[in-house]
């Protein structure tokens, strides 16, 4: 296993294992935009760093103004921060509360995060014939037992939604028991604009919501760590106040502001080569009699046919220069579960014969 530090992406630790180069490897253990970061960005960043000789603005005003116009929501209702991870780590800080509830399988930081913080983790597991969501009164009912909840949207691993419905079931529900519900939509800009199921343009209605999202997926920027949250002028209020000053640094934000004026063609571009090579991966996948979950974002999780697991399939693959996601030790999950991101055509074919001559050198 080489999740050592309990997420995917980890190149140096793989590196160390097989004997080679970090950048030798194909990762498919991070799920990226395989288009790269927009030109704008590259732009932006060539002609900014000079910047780097001044602080950043600590009230990251120019990035709300453009993130306020795009998700329809006063300023007051958005805080930036390095990565969606410290958005939740600073809502986990303003609220100190006694209990969080999960569901399960589902992002670590979740789990890490809440016990970090001293809060007791109270989790349900989703259902393998609802492809690992929860049912909906289950939830509902997980409410009723803890302070603060995390439900993913698209959820990490599977990368399913859940409807339009359960989302405003939870919402009021929310209310009535005076949990502060955390939906993490990093992914969601993945999945084409008319199948999101967000209930972010609604969220004045629901001040028990936070919306957590992130820049560093969709955008490929995940080495400058970037995100935002979403949530009561309150709540936003005191989440700052824990946020240590300059935590995000000048050229991420120049990369956010220049993220915002990408054309619409990048986010088609994105979301038509995942829509195509997700189905081609999966396709492969089920070829050689592996189980594929229906993900609607930019990675798929599947599970490995008997004789192999997770591990010896990250093994064989890792030592061919391609890394894979052990999902084996996410709760709810079994040893033969792994997580794939979708890469681009070219990357994606190299995948499939490797995969492919594994399989068959195996039989």
């Amino acid at each position: 296993m080489i999740e050592i530090y309990g997420h995917g992406g980890d190149v140096e630790t793989a590196a160390r294992r097989y004997g080679k180069k970090p950048a030798d490897f194909l990762d498919y253990s991070a799920n990226i935009n395989p288009l790269g970061p927009p030109e704008e960005v590259k732009e932006a960043l060539k002609e900014g760093w000079k910047a780097i000789i001044r602080y950043p603005d600590p009230g990251h005003r120019a990035l709300k103004q453009g993130l306020s116009a795009q998700v329809k929501l006063g300023e007051e209702h958005i805080l930036i921060g390095n990565g969606a991870a410290e958005c939740m780590a600073l809502l986990l800080m303003a609220l100190s509360p006694e209990s969080v509830g999960t569901i399960e399988p589902g992002f670590s930081e979740y789990r890490s995060l809440a016990l970090q913080f001293g809060a007791k983790v109270d989790s349900i597991y989703g259902q393998q014939d609802l492809e690992y969501r929860a049912d909906v009164n289950d939830i509902a009912t997980l409410m009723e037992r803890v302070q603060v909840l995390f439900i993913g949207q698209p959820n990490n691993p599977n990368g399913v939604q859940y409807s339009l419905t359960d989302l405003v079931t939870l919402a009021k529900k929310a209310h009535l028991t005076k949990t502060k519900l955390v939906i993490d939509e990093a992914f969601i800009d993945f999945i084409p604009e008319e199948e999101r199921n967000s209930i972010a343009s609604s969220l004045e209605k629901y001040p028990e919501v936070i919306i957590i999202r992130s820049m560093t997926k969709f955008y490929a920027i995940p080495g400058l760590r970037l995100g935002y949250a979403l949530a009561s002028p309150d709540l936003i209020r005191s989440m700052t106040q824990k946020q240590v000053t300059w935590s995000v640094n000048g050229l991420a934000l120049l990369a956010g502001e220049a993220c915002l004026q990408a054309g619409s063609s990048y986010e088609q571009n994105t979301i038509s080569l995942i829509k195509a090579e997700r189905k081609r991966l999966a396709e492969g996948l089920r070829k050689y009699g592996f189980t594929v979950y229906p993900g609607e974002a930019n990675y798929l999780l599947a599970e490995a046919r008997a004789p192999w697991t997770a591990g010896s399939l990250q093994e064989a693959m890792g030592r061919q220069g391609i890394l894979i996601r052990s999902c084996a030790m996410y709760p709810g999950l079994t040893e033969h579960a792994f997580r794939i991101a979708v890469k681009s055509t070219e990357q994606n074919t190299q995948f499939l014969e490797t995969f492919g001559q594994i399989m068959e050198g195996a039989k």
